[in-house]
């Protein structure tokens, strides 16, 4: 399947585990001081900057330093209110150098979510991007009464929107206006870190001591897609297990390099930032989800993790060039694909392509794959990472067909991310993989997947009452997510409270509905099936960024939720879906739908900042649009 990048080293053999995250930092520094750490984008220099490990370390232990300056003691609690960039990173290493524990925010969360978390966690510091973040956090900081010091990485805020106040840029001055005393620079803090650590030599190193594998390495709040977020305790045993377990999984080397744009806030971006760490390789930090297309081109990542969003996104873009592709290169494209599909197919069966089979796909690849990845700045990935949510094994198999090969995991912020991976030497598209060897899992009796073992947490922060309904007293997790075991292969269908039960008592799962309905047609952004109690399902559909500029214009009645009513859409996502309900029981099958004018997104409250749908939100914020196509029947 091409000719992916291909280390000269071999991965190392860890039968000396670290203790803990801070043990782990510790041994890459000693082991590869002047190999490079992290790349990121300068905007000063205009160009991309690698930091070594030493280097990484030297500012690591500032921070730490400050932090000890400013009342920071072993166990107290660091919120980190970020974007994802460098100063984040190496944020949470001080943190945790000093003996802190870090706590994370989404940087979309709301001044009020931040006021939740930095309250229930008693954070004692909160480390901040920018002018934005700081005015959201100063317009609570009355209730944040543990709160005794704010630092921002960087100062004025560039938005990518005119704000509701009509500004595109939220100065650090006018924030900060008669409060300047309550906020300093993390340029400030390091100075602060360097005289601290000059007057104590070796200071330091007894704060990090005070770290055990048992101790709090981080208090992660999931994003709450059911109601309050639970702010879920990880050791320094669960990263430690979580990381080493995933590096013997994976064929990953010191020498790959990934490219790393989830937010860090997220558990699988925190995993992949430890599994560097825990491995050696470089980390090229993102500039942002509007870039990615931009840095991959000019980074050419060895591997890179996402949510399954991204690669919808790619899948559809490159359906979309196809459908505008005549002639001889729209028979190429086809052609090549037609080979993709059969030479994956035999590949994944285990039988061997065969010679020509083998040479078409050669072929192909020379002529038509090996273009796209080039285009795609995936020509030097060896694989890609899919996780977060389930990611459709038609996606999948296009992947492979063009020869990038993804691999979805599963895992929650419980499990220290994963707790199962298919790997480069066996995966089976439509699962997420074997469970990684410090995983133990069972199958309740009503399809609940229950997992325990050292990545699987204990208990939530201050929430006992939520910790008894999910975990047992003998350590299984309750993972609330639906799943059946094949041959070792974990097969999650859907969220247990997602579940739709039919006005005729049938069960199904709406994600894999959704999942097939967004792989199949090129028309679709997102999807959400909806049928509980009723004797039919009906879904709602918004449209990817081509279908929408060229069909959601008009035709709305002032006051009711905003649809497409073109008549020429209907008609051709019709066939799409009659295509898909063709391989459906007739209980599953969607008998109609409604076409929205505007995607499901964060701001608007219907996703999570992971990208997961907030099913109970959309369903109420569109039941007239749903009850609507309930009146007068006709879906039986």
């Amino acid at each position: 399947m091409g000719a992916p990048l291909q280390p000269a080293v071999t991965s190392p053999l860890r039968e000396d585990e670290p203790a803990t995250a801070v043990d782990m930092w510790k041994r890459r520094v000693a082991a590869m001081p002047e190999r490079v750490a992290f790349r990121h984008w300068s905007p000063a220099a205009g160009r991309w900057v690698a930091l070594t490990w030493k280097e990484a370390d030297a500012t690591a232990r500032e921070i730490a330093g400050g932090l000890v300056a400013r009342g920071v003691v072993p166990g107290d609690r660091v919120c980190v209110l970020a974007q994802t960039n460098l100063e984040w990173i190496l944020s949470d290493v001080g943190i945790l150098l000093a003996g802190g524990v870090t706590v994370p925010i989404y940087p979309s969360s709301t001044a009020e979510q931040c006021e939740f978390i930095v309250r229930d966690s008693g954070a004692k510091i909160v480390i901040l991007e920018d002018a934005a973040q700081l005015e959201k956090i100063l317009s609570v900081r009355d209730h944040l009464l543990t709160v005794t010091a704010i630092v921002h990485m960087v100062g004025d805020a560039k938005l990518e929107k005119v704000d509701a106040r009509g500004r595109s840029v939220v100065t650090l001055a006018e924030v900060t206006k008669g409060l300047a005393e309550l906020a300093l620079p993390l340029d400030e803090l390091r100075a602060m870190g360097r005289t601290w650590l000059a007057g104590h030599a070796g200071e330091l190193d007894g704060h990090a001591e005070t770290v055990a594998p048992d101790s709090m390495f981080t208090i992660i709040y999931t994003s709450g897609t059911t109601g309050t977020p639970k702010g879920v305790v990880l050791t320094h045993e669960n990263l430690v297990a979580g990381v080493s377990s995933a590096i013997r999984a994976m064929q990953i080397y010191d020498a790959d390099e990934q490219y790393l744009f989830l937010t860090l806030a997220h558990v699988l971006a925190r995993e992949l930032e430890w599994t560097g760490i825990g491995l050696g390789f470089s980390t090229t930090i993102s500039r942002g989800v509007a870039s990615i297309r931009q840095d991959l081109l000019e980074t050419r990542p060895s591997f890179m993790a996402s949510v399954p969003r991204i690669y919808e996104k790619f899948y559809s873009g490159v359906n979309a060039n196809l459908a505008k592709a005549t002639g001889l290169a729209r028979a190429l494209t086809t052609w090549a694909l037609s080979v993709g599909k059969r030479h994956s197919a035999a590949v994944r069966a285990g039988k061997g392509p065969g010679g020509w089979l083998s040479f078409q796909q050669r072929l192909a690849d020379r002529l038509v794959f090996s273009k796209l990845r080039v285009r795609l700045g995936l020509d030097r990935c060896r694989f890609l990472v899919s996780g977060g949510a389930p990611l459709a094994a038609e996606i999948a198999e296009f992947f492979h067909g063009v020869g990038l090969l993804i691999l979805e995991g599963y895992g929650l912020t419980e499990t220290m991310a994963a707790a199962y991976l298919n790997t480069m030497t066996r995966y089976r598209f439509g699962t997420v993989g074997p469970a990684l060897d410090v995983v133990e899992t069972k199958i309740a009796d009503d399809g609940e997947v229950l997992m325990r073992g050292p990545s699987v947490f204990h208990h939530y922060y201050n929430n006992a009452a939520a910790t008894a309904e999910a975990v047992q007293p003998d350590g299984w997790f309750h993972s609330g997510d639906i799943g059946q075991l094949e041959d070792g292969f974990l097969r999650i269908t859907d969220r247990k409270k997602d579940l739709i039960v039919t006005a005729n008592g049938k069960k199904l799962a709406p994600q894999p509905l959704e999942n097939a309905l967004k792989a199949r047609s090129p028309l679709v952004s997102q999807v959400v099936v909806y049928g509980d109690k009723r004797s039919y399902c009906v879904a709602l559909v918004t449209l990817s960024e081509e279908a929408h500029n060229r069909y959601a214009v008009g035709g709305n009645v002032s006051g009711t939720p905003p649809i497409v009513t073109s008549a020429e859409l209907k008609a051709v996502l019709q066939k799409d879906i009659d295509a898909l309900n063709a391989t459906l029981a007739p209980y599953e099958t969607i008998k109609k739908f409604t076409v929205l004018a505007n995607d499901f997104t964060e701001a608007a409250g219907e996703v999570t900042p992971s990208l997961k749908i907030k099913r109970k939100v959309v369903v109420d914020k569109y039941r007239s649009v749903i009850d609507a196509m309930y009146e007068g029947g006709g879906g039986d």
